[in-house]
């Protein structure tokens, strides 16, 4: 006699429709635009080689790549490695399995850990390249820099996100969600039984058969998944808002959670960036960092250069290994430009703080109100922007126009440059806000902003607009390509010279409608090249031959329309009202 019996059986797995193999790590957008693929997420320990790091330099856990399943064991094994440190986690990731990201933020958070979302561009070579980090250092494997633009944490990486401590997401990088791609894979198992008489006694056999079926796919998250999610946010004090953007979003599709949304749902702990964990300031303090590690100088890695030589006893670095990304004017050089075909040895580029002359190592923005005697009473307002461009600019910028009644003043800007992707964010929030920009130099009358007991007056400080020692060099220009209207002064100097990031030079000069002529311009000099006012006019970067009269002159209130920077000081009656100061 036999039985035979059949049961249906469906084994799923859950992941995002965002396949990580049509992602690229670099853009947000789909490899069929791109030729670099991407690999499953890596996890290595990179240490700053950021300009003023020396013995003493923060040190950050890269994660890039794809979510697998494998992906959390990867992150034990380093984590086992590195003992008690607990170095923060700097994210760039398309998304992946969802499971291995629910693995990933419990691992996380039961370590104590901080996560970012950001990019590490590495300075001396790229992991899995043969005998990268071999022979560096006393435990240093790989040097770069992190920064927050380009980098994106999408799908299941906000479930791996939610895990951190301290979740910064900055004001650059994109985080989405969508709904949940799950793949079933169903089964059919057969059961026979048989009876076996064996010396008179009866036995019983029972046979299995195992049948795959075809595999497919669903695009809305279950009840039971909706609740595994929901518990998990819960564990890790996240708002309920992040499953409700991912349910209502298509899983063709994409929704972005900007930076406001993401600390309403708790899901961003704060509106800093990713120099919170990784800047070089962290280490030169009294109390350094946790993340900071002292090397000896004989064991430290000699600093990496992309500049050129003459007679080429050192090639120049490849696009792939781009240099540090900040940038600081030295004195001038006596030195003339060489021809583009035997560029001349670039001098060394000594940190900003250390730059003759120079009173502002961090930009400063501030309201200037004229005090020309042709325009009183009715005067021009602009903002006066002087100083080091750090990675806290743009947050400084946003945060004054917030503060202002008229968001729509003109930018006076001098600067010797600085840091890179501080200037793209700064320049990107002067496009979205159609402000102006003109290279010039105010000279603020009666006292200094910086100096102590130095009070505005009625909302500005009083200033005049100066013609000389005006610089805007290096990210300096790339910052001014953010505006509507670009002035610079014929007395101004603005020189441009190769940044070491070409890719997203060249893409944020399209953004801004500037002519490839000026990234030609920039990747054509390892020095310093100081452009003509006729050169740039004719690559776009300057809007008109106009000088900062145009923005800020004494008589441009006269004009009618009156121009929107144009601002009557209180009545006279009004002061009259006033009570008398003591």
């Amino acid at each position: 006699m036999a039985l035979a019996m059949a049961m249906a059986a469906f084994a799923v797995k859950a992941g995002d429709i965002s396949d990580p193999k049509m992602w690229n790590p670099n853009t947000w957008y789909f490899q069929h635009l791109l030729t670099d693929g991407i690999s499953e997420m890596r996890f290595v320990v990179v240490r700053s080689s950021a300009t003023g790091c020396k013995t003493n330099c923060p040190e950050w856990i890269s994660a890039e790549g794809a979510i697998q399943a494998g992906t959390p064991a990867k992150l034990r094994s380093i984590l086992k490695t590195l003992g008690t440190r607990k170095l923060p986690i700097i994210v760039n990731s398309p998304g992946g399995d969802v499971d291995a990201a629910l693995q990933l933020g419990r691992i996380i958070r039961k370590n104590g850990l901080d996560i970012a979302i950001g990019k590490t561009e590495f300075s001396d070579c790229w992991p899995g390249t043969e005998g990268c980090g071999a022979s560096v250092g006393k435990g240093v494997t790989y040097l770069g820099v992190a920064s927050d633009g380009g980098a994106m944490c999408n799908s299941a990486c906000p479930l791996m996100f939610a895990g951190g401590v301290r979740r910064l997401a900055g004001g650059w990088a994109y985080l989405g969600v969508h709904q949940i791609t799950t793949t079933w894979f169903p089964s059919t198992r057969h059961f026979r039984t048989t009876y076996k008489t064996i010396r008179g006694k009866r036995y019983q056999v029972t046979t299995e058969t195992v049948t795959e079926g075809q595999s497919y796919k669903t695009y809305e998250m279950g009840k039971g998944f909706a609740r595994k999610i929901s518990a998990y946010l819960r564990e890790m004090g996240v708002g309920q808002g992040v499953l409700e953007k991912m349910k209502a979003t298509p899983a063709s599709d994409i929704q972005r959670i900007t930076l406001h949304d993401m600390l309403t749902m708790k899901l961003a702990t704060s509106t800093d960036t990713v120099e919170l964990f990784t800047g070089v300031v962290l280490c030169m303090g009294d109390k350094p960092a946790p993340n900071c590690r002292e090397i000896s100088e004989d064991t430290r890695p000699a600093a990496v250069t992309t500049a050129k030589t003459a007679p080429a006893p050192q090639a120049e670095a490849p696009m792939s290994q781009p240099a540090a990304v900040t940038m600081a004017k030295t004195a001038p050089a006596p030195q003339a430009e060489a021809p583009m075909s035997q560029p001349a040895k670039a001098p060394p580029i000594a940190p900003f703080q250390a730059a003759a002359g120079n009173a502002a190592p961090e930009m400063r923005f501030v309201v200037v109100r004229g005090s020309d005697p042709l325009c009183d009473p009715d005067c021009p307002e602009w903002i006066s922007a002087e100083g080091a461009i750090t990675p806290r600019t743009p947050q400084k910028l946003r945060q004054l126009l917030a503060a202002l009644d008229n968001p729509r003043l003109p930018i006076v800007i001098s600067s010797r440059g600085g840091d890179l992707f501080g200037a793209l964010a700064t320049g990107r929030l002067i496009h979205e806000r159609k402000l102006d920009v003109v290279v010039d130099r105010t000279i603020i009358t009666g006292c200094n902003p910086a100096g102590a007991g130095c009070l505005d007056d009625n909302g500005a400080y009083i200033g005049l607009i100066s013609q000389f020692g005006v610089e805007c060099d290096s990210a300096c220009a790339l910052l001014l390509a953010g505006g509507a209207r670009r002035l610079v002064d014929p007395k101004a100097r603005l020189s441009v010279s190769s940044m070491g990031q070409a890719r997203i030079v060249r893409a944020y000069l399209d953004e801004m409608a500037i002519s490839p002529a000026l990234f030609a311009a920039i990747e054509g000099s390892s020095v310093e090249r100081q452009l003509e006012p006729d050169m740039m006019l004719k690559v776009g970067l300057t809007t008109g031959p106009d000088t900062s009269d145009t923005l800020t002159g004494p008589v441009i209130c006269r004009s009618m329309p009156k121009p929107d920077n144009c601002r009557l000081p209180p009545s006279a009656n009004a002061q009259a009202k006033a009570p008398p100061k003591l």
